[in-house]
């Protein structure tokens, strides 16, 4: 919702789960030019923003109507919870890949709250991203509902839980899974030590499997976005405050516990050193 590949900017990785690849870019055919430095500080901060912005409401869009949209079609021809949890994992690797270096491919407002909580984000970056998510699940939802008339209702794209499940149970599924799918964002996008070329495969990957195990406890959302989407176009909002706390706490302790793990920045600077030598 931190960089896939080499962080290029000090000022990158406190943004999102990608960096910007402009100096790469730059380097490779010499003479290029950033469209933003056409642009006055003030007009360039208005165009980067929009730009996020229109990222992580297109990039939310896309994920929400191809992942409940693989619940609506296993309607039809069976797909099983195999190729829904493919359509979830392997969409989200596409878009981080896609969109990552414009926005940092949150796409989940616990993803977002969680950097800003740990300072990652700027707290008035988080309405600039969170609005969005919720605004592309919700149109995704109402193009599936659209697209999907005949079936009557899109109930399957809902977040839900049945007996003998409990709240509970509920919550603590939401939070643990949230927990481990932000915590390898962490580790993946977001530390400086990392491979960042394979994080969105690492971030997809986790995720798939996720859906796999979970899906058919609780649907397995780790997203409000991806849970009051549905809920809105709906109108079924039974239990939708456990898809929202849980998600938001599940994502904030992953931050905390990785920041234990996180190399103070003078041996950063100290352990790249040795190594030059």
């Amino acid at each position: 919702m931190a960089s896939i590949t080499s962080i290029v900017s000090t000022n990158s990785s406190k943004i999102g789960i990608v960096a910007d690849f402009s100096n790469m870019e730059e380097g490779k055919h010499g003479s290029f030019r950033s469209p933003m430095k056409e642009f006055s500080p003030r007009a360039a901060t208005f165009m980067s923003s929009f730009q996020k912005i229109i990222a992580e409401l297109v990039g939310t869009y896309i994920f929400i109507f191809v992942g409940c949209g693989s619940a609506l079609v296993d309607r039809e021809r069976t797909l099983t919870i195999v190729g829904i949890a493919m359509a979830w994992g392997l969409s989200l690797m596409g878009l981080i890949y896609t969109l990552g270096h414009v926005s940092g491919a949150h796409f989940n407002p616990a993803v977002t709250i969680a950097f800003a909580a740990a300072r990652k984000l700027p707290l008035l970056h988080v309405p600039m991203y969170v609005f969005p998510q919720f605004l592309g699940s919700t149109l995704a939802c109402l193009t599936l509902r659209v697209l999907f008339n005949h079936q009557g209702d899109i109930l399957p794209t809902l977040t839900q839980y049945k007996n003998p499940v409990t709240d509970f149970e509920a919550i603590t599924w939401e939070f643990i899974m949230t927990l481990i799918l932000m915590f390898v964002i962490c580790g993946a996008a977001t530390d400086d030590r990392a491979s960042k070329e394979l994080a969105g495969v690492a971030i997809g990957v986790t995720l798939l499997f996720e859906v796999l195990i979970a899906g058919p406890i609780t649907g397995a959302s780790m997203n409000p976005a991806r849970s009051l989407g549905p809920a809105i176009v709906s109108g079924v909002y039974k239990n939708q405050w456990i898809f929202v706390i849980a998600p938001i706490l599940g994502a904030m302790t992953a931050t905390g516990i990785y920041s234990l793990l996180r190399q103070p920045k003078q041996e950063m600077l100290m352990s790249k050193a040795l190594q030059s030598i």
